[in-house]
């Protein structure tokens, strides 16, 4: 299986992916449920290369480690999913 570091720089960068609607599923460890969101709404600092950044519906920046994201979503369907 595919890191799901790889994955998210080919999605961000191959113009092969480009035009596909790409979504992560991460652990929110408040609500423990999954949270999706674009990928589009994430950011990366180079600082930090095992993480992302978004910005909630709230206006609160969160800091999510990748180790949280359980699936990726091409489209609507699950393209990686993490091992249980």
């Amino acid at each position: 299986m595919q890191p799901i570091h790889d994955l998210l720089s080919r999605i961000r960068w191959d113009p092969a992916f480009a035009g596909a609607r790409f979504e992560v599923g991460y652990l929110d460890r408040v609500t423990a449920s999954e949270t999706v969101v674009p990928v589009s709404s994430l950011r990366f600092d180079p600082g930090a290369p095992d993480a992302f950044t978004i910005v909630d519906d709230e206006g609160v920046v969160r800091h999510i480690p990748l180790h949280r994201v359980r699936r990726v979503y091409k489209d609507g369907a699950v393209i990686w999913r993490r091992p249980p």
